[in-house]
């Protein structure tokens, strides 16, 4: 048990670090030295208990992160991908902004450059088993350069006393979005589902990992809020809103220190804290966009290469003009984190509801419109401020999803049909199910001269480009095929019989292809014969795209000794008797009476 327990919290490093972020970082410091103690626990509590209930809700007994991931990676793969332009663009811009531009002023780009680039040559190198070694000693560097830092600082009493509260309508109406915001938050964080899953794949517990992350994540915070109690609200930075902001404090007196060690401490410090998130972005969106692509019926992927379509170059190249961007334009942290308490709750909510059970009523373009309307309400209270628009904002946000939330409340809607029970009667009476006639297909029957299977492709049926494989086809006619004897033959006996059916030749002429769920039917029926042989003509539809192919195979009877060929056998014409093709002398309307007064002659 205990040995369970260590191997589990062998993650809390790599959860922890995945989720601190340029927020958790430099937004701790902010409402620190702006709200207090009050204000920082506001902030830091509900984003360490979202992180543990992540993980308790999803390592449920019972409960397989890999399947559910599996099923929501396509419909919320915006969701997702959206998170993580947001979480590089927070971090990027937050160490360029709060930490190294007070440092080093403007030429602090090719550094950042530099570290991107190394954190995703980890992440792209490095599978995420290795990666959790790689930040537990990347924890224990940045801890003990964090309080080499704190005990700088408080050296040369830059610091102010930190009040208990200093609150104001802005921190009274953030209250709400940040409770909202940070509980769905990593929900949406594709780094955290990529955790989940490996943690479960190595057979540990993912409610343990995610405890044992949280209270590091809060410690972590804890760090940050100390170090901005013992730096002081120094000069604060003003955005383009005029609004003023205490996000570089300890970067400023770090600069002003004269403790030798501080700058190098800080470096480390954040260095630590950005790679490691670039890094897991990284490898997850590698993850996620591999799962996707690799399932896409996309003709795109004809000509460009998978791995190109599914590279997260093309995210951090747009995470980083947005950092760039954010600073030119003199923004701050706030306006990168307005969209999780606004516009992406809706899509989170919806995947909150779907792994506790709801059926899935997710309609993306919907959400992010009610999500947009939420954004628009939230920056006009926060400009303002207003502390009702700032706290409506996310409830309106949080509409889309509602369908699904009453749904697993159980309010209105059609009431579950009830189950029939066992009874300790002798001889319970069977339950009878009427159903229209459309839907009362079976799965494989005669229909005319026609015998027809129904199927639907699923995953196990298609390749690597997502279309079904060719030679499924030929199987599938395969098992109509033998359906086909079983229904006419159903008495016989391969250990018994003294011939075999063999097939002769095949041909198939492909039309069109089918994709995963998209329901077939193949059809055979017999074309011809003579004397030894029976053609069998088959074809194969798609209720979607109409005919996929058709062809025909010829088959041959030998005996089961020598494999001598036979005529077609008796049983086989007494079988196929109703089948027989019109023209054929063995058809059923040919035949007036016992079946040796007809010839096999062609």
């Amino acid at each position: 048990m205990l040995y369970q327990f260590l191997r589990s919290a062998t993650w809390a490093p790599t959860i922890a670090l995945s989720w601190f972020w340029g927020l958790g970082f430099f937004y701790a410091i902010h409402v620190t030295l702006t709200y207090g103690w009050v204000g920082f626990l506001a902030f830091a509590l509900p984003n360490a208990i979202g992180l543990a209930l992540f993980g308790w809700i999803l390592g449920a007994p019972g409960r397989s992160p890999e399947k559910i991931a599996a099923t929501i990676q396509g419909p919320y793969a915006v969701l997702f991908l959206v998170c993580q332009f947001l979480a590089v663009a927070i971090t990027i811009f937050g160490f360029a902004a709060y930490a190294w531009m007070p440092l080093f002023g403007r030429d602090t780009v090719l550094g950042l450059v530099m570290l991107v680039l190394v954190a995703c040559s980890i992440g792209h190198a490095i599978p995420l088993r290795r990666i959790k070694i790689v930040h537990g000693v990347a924890l224990i560097l940045g801890v003990c350069a964090g309080f080499v830092l704190l005990a700088g600082l408080a050296t040369e009493s830059h610091g102010s006393h930190v009040p208990l509260s200093s609150l104001d309508e802005r921190f009274y109406g953030l209250a709400l979005p940040s409770l909202v915001g940070f509980l769905l938050g990593p929900w949406m964080d594709v780094q955290q589902w990529q955790r989940a899953v490996e943690i479960r794949r190595e057979g540990v517990s993912v409610r343990v990992a995610y405890a044992a992350g949280a209270i590091l994540f809060g410690g972590l915070l804890t760090i940050s809020a100390l170090l901005a109690s013992a730096a002081g609200l120094g000069e604060p930075v003003v955005s383009f809103d005029g609004l003023p902001g205490a996000y570089a404090a300890v970067a400023q007196a770090t600069a002003r220190s004269h403790v030798a060690g501080v700058t190098v401490a800080f470096l480390i410090w954040t260095v630590v804290a950005a790679a490691t998130t670039i890094d897991s972005f990284y490898g997850a969106t590698r993850w996620l966009m591999t799962a996707i692509t690799t399932r896409s019926n996309s003709p795109l992927l004809a000509f460009v290469p998978s791995s190109l379509v599914s590279s997260p170059i093309w995210i951090l190249l747009a995470a980083f003009t947005a950092a760039v961007a954010a600073t030119q334009l003199n923004l701050s942290l706030m306006y990168l984190m307005v969209p999780f308490a606004t516009i992406l709750v809706g899509g989170a909510a919806c995947l909150v509801c779907e792994t506790l059970g709801a059926s899935r009523r997710y309609d993306p373009v919907l959400s992010y419109m009610i999500g947009l309307a939420a954004c628009l309400v939230f920056l006009t209270g926060y400009i303002q401020p207003n502390w009702a628009y700032l706290a409506i904002a996310p409830l309106i946000g949080l509409v889309g999803a509602l369908p699904m939330v009453t749904e697993l409340l159980g309010w209105g809607g059609a009431p579950a049909p009830s189950v029939p029970q066992a009874t300790d009667e002798a001889a319970a009476k069977p339950v009878v199910i009427t159903v229209a006639r459309d839907e009362a297909i079976a799965s494989h029957g005669f229909d005319g001269q026609w015998f027809v299977l129904s199927l639907i492709p699923t995953y196990d049926d298609t390749n690597s480009v997502g279309n079904v494989y060719f030679a499924n086809y030929v199987r599938w006619v395969g098992k109509a095929r033998e359906l086909f004897f079983n229904t006419c033959m159903p008495d016989f006996d391969l250990k018994s019989t003294d011939f075999y059916v063999l097939t002769k030749t095949f041909q198939h002429d492909f039309r069109r292809e089918a994709v995963e769920f998209e329901p077939v039917s193949v059809r055979v029926r017999i074309a011809s014969h003579n004397r030894k042989f029976v053609t069998l003509a088959h074809e194969i539809h798609s209720e979607i795209n109409g005919l996929l192919g058709r062809g025909e195979q010829s088959l041959m009877f030998v005996d089961s000794v020598q494999y001598r060929p036979l005529d077609i056998p008796r049983s086989i014409i007494e079988g196929f008797l109703p089948y027989w093709p019109k023209s054929s002398p063995h058809a059923a309307s040919a035949v007036p009476g016992p079946l040796g007064a007809n010839s096999l002659s062609a």
